[in-house]
């Protein structure tokens, strides 16, 4: 069992590598198994193709993630310290992978319904634990979306990235105290009206 764990892990890993270093397009089950070291008949015992095989590395590398948030005891550290840690393995790999996906999506009909559901999955974002802390803290109320500051966040970084901006301090505090913090917080500022005569 042990063995068929670390032998899982290692195609998954393999995965990630060579979408990496190549993109969708390019990885083929052959390198994927070279690299982990399996066979190809191993492979395809457990995942039916390369749609299958890419949602579950995406899966495991984001669970990955998610089990390592910093705790740091307010909602905001918490946000901080958990985009900290994904924009530091945010690198050049990491965009061959994501813009080869998504070009892929709009092309391969059968990976883009199976990578729809990874990209909903709240639970595959580091901002459900970190709103579940904050609201057994008191911080915001049990009724807290994630679902918008995730996306909030996710486009944010994606785009600094294309634009080659750098993941930063104090590109990561702009972002937690100018959007996540209001959107989980819903405190918006409301635009008051000129009086009348100005």
């Amino acid at each position: 069992m042990v063995r068929g764990i670390a032998r899982e892990q290692a195609i998954l890993t393999a995965t990630i590598e060579l979408l990496g270093e190549i993109g969708y397009q390019a990885l083929t089950m052959d390198a994927v198994a070279q690299r982990a070291r399996a066979s190809k008949q191993t492979i395809y015992r457990r995942w039916r193709g390369k749609p299958e095989l890419v949602k579950a590395a995406l899966d495991a590398r984001d669970a990955v993630q998610v089990a390592e948030i910093p705790s740091t005891g307010t909602l905001r550290g918490d946000l901080l310290a958990a985009l900290d840690t994904l924009c530091a393995q945010a690198d050049d790999r990491y965009l061959t992978m994501m813009t080869g996906l998504i070009h892929a999506m709009r092309t391969d009909a059968e990976l883009a319904e199976t990578l729809r559901s990874h990209v909903a999955d709240e639970d595959q974002g580091p901002f459900r634990v970190i709103v579940e802390r904050a609201v057994a803290r008191g911080e915001v109320p049990a009724s807290t979306s994630t679902e918008l500051a995730h996306q909030v966040a996710e486009g944010q970084i994606m785009r600094r990235m294309i634009l080659n901006g750098p993941l930063d301090h104090e590109f990561l505090t702009g972002l937690v105290d100018d959007l996540l913090m209001p959107l989980l917080n819903r405190s918006f500022p409301v635009e008051v009206d000129d009086p009348p005569g100005r």
